[in-house]
């Protein structure tokens, strides 16, 4: 926990808002700006002055207590949906250059053919074919030929490439021939970033490693540029304190690191969310099965916490499943939907409403916003339907145009449908519930879990306008608003911990194990996973360090991981213990087991944890208005516009719960709990609302 004159700050930029979390003695304070697309380090500036001046100091003198800044960062993401990457040249091994052009997955509907197929990273035109091979055992079966290598040096400075992936096979077993590329790529292009797979991905699957490498390439210029001014500028504001980046796995890494290795970054603000969302349902109610949804401006992402345990995949996509490019490395599992605050709603040419997936964003925003925007938005059916505070919206920050949200509403949708505003508002709002609802049972009912048995963790700025009729309809007994929780992934970047994910290629099988070889592996992890602590500034025997497998029964094609009992095997029980563990898993996972069957081995890995600091979920000094409880006309089903309690969460005293329907006003969002719900504050300072029917009464 920080002290008085000690810090500590997580910034999330997202599509509408950039949110910071600030943790001092007090615990932890929000803040909010608009993001400036344009210029994303200003929206940081911007938010750190709005909590400078929040605060009544100069923002050089609250820069220069903070001791860790930590950023989440869609900058990466956005270039590789948008193509706005570096131009990348590919170097393979002769005879593969369609590794890229085969890939893994393709339609979703294999008789589909309206839907192209997917072209490939890059470009065959900027692809090229490198004489040498390596074969599986790590023997040299054609030398690499280094006057070719040299001509095609020639090639690349010609097409003016800006960054160069290397995928060669077989260079995770024996890595000689990339790294004399690579040593002839620094001598020949010394300005051109470069990414050897072995180094960046050590995956026998040759389009994942091929697909992270080309991919983290192409981040490199654009992250290089972007971390560089970023640093720069915080430090000219006054920032001396640690700079981190938050990675897709669910951690923070230093900033040098993410410019070395950007892909890491690249799915980084929706992996806090989930952190957050587990220790706030810890916290409060206890439970550590989780559903995590937290509402942005642009999208709605949800992910199921089961027994703790954060999911994982390394079959992470950048756009859609099976047509994206696949990053092939360890990211936290999050469904999205475009379905946040800042989702446009329209009626098609048949008269069906559709909400998103397209998004007003922070410009020019919703209508309500006075920017520039004409389409109706779900923030502007809020606001209609009276549940915003067009006075006090942002804790303040911002005043709404009411009319221009009823005149968006109106002409987008009402007068289209041949309704009334009120009714077209709702129906914006409850089409967006039910969108909610199909994310989340797509990640639960479509797994064979009850959503009904986990706690609810509703975050993100837009969340309180769904949240509750989101728990209703899932018949979730509880759902957990965070007092933070519009800035939920800001939030969770605090209680992450600085991690790393390494791995090793010893393929082996149970049957006929390679211990010698496998115990080799498992050192040089281990060495890595200390290595990184030093690094970090803290003893070796400080981190935390995870051994596991990923292993699958021969013939399958997907792997499991499956953590270890030990750092070493010293014997056939330790072997068996493994494939115990394997047939547990895989019976636990997928339903079924084969324990006569002998369990292969594909390769090995070591999660390492540095604790940073310990986390504070306390809320402290957030920014809100008047605690006073008031009124307001607001739509109510089955009662339409009436008169709605408005119960600042500041005006809540802990073991003395309120009933709905109301209004409660938390910093940066409204939860509007239309129906007989009970709501109290939690351990944590967050809002928890028990949504079962058969529970006792309780003073209001």
């Amino acid at each position: 926990m920080g002290s008085e004159d000690t810090m500590r700050m997580s910034v999330d930029i997202g599509g509408t808002f950039t949110d910071l979390v600030v943790e001092d003695g007090t615990g932890l304070s929000l803040y909010k700006a608009p993001t400036v697309p344009s210029d994303p380090v200003q929206g940081i500036l911007d938010v750190l002055g709005t909590a400078a001046t929040a605060r009544d100091v100069p923002l050089a003198e609250l820069l220069g207590k903070v001791g860790a800044f930590v950023h989440a960062t869609t900058r990466g993401l956005n270039a590789v949906l948008t193509g706005n990457a570096a131009r990348t040249a590919f170097l393979t091994t002769a005879g593969h250059p369609d590794v890229l052009l085969l890939r893994e997955g393709g339609r979703q509907d294999a008789f589909d053919f309206t839907v192209p197929f997917p072209e490939p990273y890059v470009p065959r035109a900027l692809t090229f074919e490198v004489t040498e091979r390596i074969t599986s055992t790590g023997e040299v079966l054609t030398a690499l030929d280094l006057d070719a290598l040299e001509r095609t040096c020639d090639q690349l400075v010609a097409a003016d490439v800006e960054a160069i992936a290397v995928c060669l096979l077989w260079s995770t077993v024996n890595p000689e021939h990339e790294l004399a590329v690579g040593e002839v790529l620094d001598r020949r292009l010394p300005g051109v970033p470069h990414t050897l797979s072995h180094a960046l991905n050590p995956s026998l699957r040759e389009y994942r490693r091929a697909s992270s490498a080309a991919i983290d390439a192409s981040l490199k210029p654009l992250m290089s540029d972007y971390f560089s001014a970023l640093t720069e500028r915080l430090r000219d504001a006054g920032l001396r304190g640690r700079i981190l980046m938050v990675t897709s796995a669910g951690g923070v890494i230093d900033a040098a690191d993410a410019v070395a290795r950007p892909i890491l970054t690249i799915n980084s603000g929706p992996s806090m969310a989930p952190v957050a969302g587990r220790a706030y349902a810890l916290a409060d109610t206890g439970s550590d099965d989780v559903i995590v949804a937290d509402a942005g401006g642009t999208t709605y992402d949800v992910t199921l916490v089961r027994r703790g345990e954060i999911p994982s995949t390394r079959s992470a996509w950048v756009g859609d499943v099976g047509t994206g490019h696949m990053t092939g490395l360890p990211s936290i599992d999050v469904k999205s939907v475009g379905s946040g605050g800042g989702s446009i709603a329209w009626v098609d040419e048949g008269g069906l409403l559709h909400v998103g997936p397209q998004s007003a964003g922070s410009v020019p925003g919703p209508a309500c916003y006075g920017r520039g925007g004409r389409s109706a938005t779900v923030t502007d059916a809020a606001l209609v339907l009276g549940y915003l505070d067009a006075d006090g919206f942002s804790s303040g920050a911002m005043t709404l145009d009411a009319e221009a949200a009823v005149v968006a509403v109106k002409t987008s949708v009402a007068d289209v449908l041949g309704i009334d505003v009120i009714e077209a508002a709702d129906a914006i709002l409850q089409l967006t519930t039910e969108q909610m609802v199909r994310a989340i049972e797509e990640i639960t009912v479509g797994q064979g879990i009850d959503p009904a048995k986990a706690v609810l963790i509703g975050g993100g700025g837009a969340a309180g306008l769904n949240a509750h009729a989101v728990a209703e309809r899932l018949g979730c007994r509880t759902l957990v608003v965070p007092a933070v929780g519009a800035a939920l992934a800001a939030a969770g970047a605090l209680m992450s911990d600085l991690t790393a994910i390494y791995s090793a290629t010893a393929p082996t099988i149970t049957s006929s194990f390679a211990i010698e070889r496998v115990d080799a592996a498992l050192a040089e992890l281990v060495e890595q996973g200390r290595e990184f602590a030093r690094k970090a500034g803290v003893a070796p025997e400080e981190a935390t360090i995870a051994l596991f497998a990923e292993a699958r029964y021969p013939q399958q094609i997907w792997e499991l991981e499956v953590p270890l009992r030990v750092t070493a095997f010293a014997g056939p029980d330790d072997v068996a213990d493994l494939a115990e563990d394997f047939h547990r898993t895989h019976l636990e996972i997928l339903g079924i087991t084969d324990p006569a069957s002998p369990v292969e081995i594909v390769s090995w890995g070591a999660r390492v944890t540095v604790r940073l600091e310990e986390a504070n979920h306390q809320v402290g000094a957030l920014p809100r208005g008047s605690a006073e409880i008031t009124r307001r006309r607001a739509f109510v089903p089955g009662r339409g516009i009436t008169d709605v309690p408005v119960v600042p969460l500041a005006a809540m005293e802990p073991g003395r719960p309120v009933r709905g329907p109301l209004l409660v006003e938390a910093p940066f969002t409204t939860v509007v709990v239309a129906g007989d719900a009970q709501c109290r504050i939690g351990e944590s300072g967050s809002l928890v609302i028990e949504t079962e029917t058969d529970r006792p009464e309780k003073e209001d």
